[in-house]
């Protein structure tokens, strides 16, 4: 539970907890190659103005809360204009008593490619506090750190923030049942490929009403934080936004469900059943 809660600002931690990572190399920049950036990514998912309030139920209690929101970024990486993605996350009520969360996150986002220029991780967690300033070379293949290590990454990598947005971008208009979409993260100084599985379709109801939905597994692996593939379930809605709008899973000990309770700003009509 306390690695979640932790990471309420992206709901694409429960697939980075489940997965295996690797420690990337330790590289020189001056010795690599250039290679050139992404730029034939199509965004219609979201546009400026986009907030999403997500709620975090422990059981029956309501644990925490996040909210995401898209600027766009007054500066640009490589002449290249970018989002400016800010997500924040904290524990409500009772928690904040015996365990206190007060997470930032914030990505840039390139707009042509839709891979992350540099991110911001500045958290409090029970009073340890974790503070992350990523650069993404991007264009050499490369992660510098606030400590001024630099390590090679594959192309096209993503930050625990970006991904959420780049998994918006993707087509699953043609997907079918046991599919699975792969995307890298890097994250704590280690690579994480994830997986998830498309299951098909269905309509879920939650506070803020009834939506059409798809439904993905995060491919996991078991006896880690959970126990099987079963125990974790998230549903994107099925329109042009692809908003993660619920996450629910079984852990060693106890139940989470993570829910989108409020949303504005929308690039296109949600699907929302009346």
């Amino acid at each position: 539970m306390k690695k979640l809660i932790a990471f309420l600002t992206a709901i694409t931690l429960c697939l980075i907890l489940s997965a295996q990572p690797m420690r990337p190399d330790k590289v020189n920049m001056d010795t690599l190659n250039t290679y050139p950036l992404r730029s034939n990514v199509v965004n219609t998912a979201f546009k400026k103005g986009e907030k999403l309030t997500y709620r975090v139920h422990y059981g029956f209690v309501d644990a925490g809360e996040a909210i995401i929101e898209v600027k766009d970024s007054p500066q640009k990486f490589d002449g290249r204009p970018a989002w400016h993605i800010v997500g924040n996350g904290y524990t409500l009520g009772a928690f904040n008593w015996f365990f206190k969360v007060r997470d930032r996150y914030e990505t840039y986002i390139d707009k042509q490619g839709m891979i992350p220029q540099r991110f911001i991780r500045d958290v409090n967690e029970g009073g340890y506090k974790i503070s992350q300033d990523y650069t993404f070379h991007q264009d050499k293949r490369a992660v510098k750190t606030q400590k001024n290590e630099t390590f090679a990454s594959p192309a096209n990598i993503q930050d625990m923030l970006s991904a959420y947005f780049y998994a918006r971008t993707v087509d699953y208009s043609n997907a079918k049942v046991g599919d699975v979409f792969s995307f890298t993260v890097f994250m704590d100084d280690e690579i994480f490929p994830l997986k998830i599985r498309y299951l098909g379709k269905e309509t879920i109801k939650l506070r803020a009403g009834k939506f059409r939905c798809m439904k993905f597994q995060p491919v996991v692996q078991e006896g880690r934080v959970f126990k099987s593939d079963d125990d974790l379930n998230v549903w994107i809605t099925d329109d042009k936004n692809k908003i993660p709008i619920l996450v629910k899973s079984d852990l060693m000990v106890g139940s989470i469900k993570m829910e989108v309770v409020e949303y504005e700003g929308l690039a296109n009509t949600i699907a929302k059943v009346d």
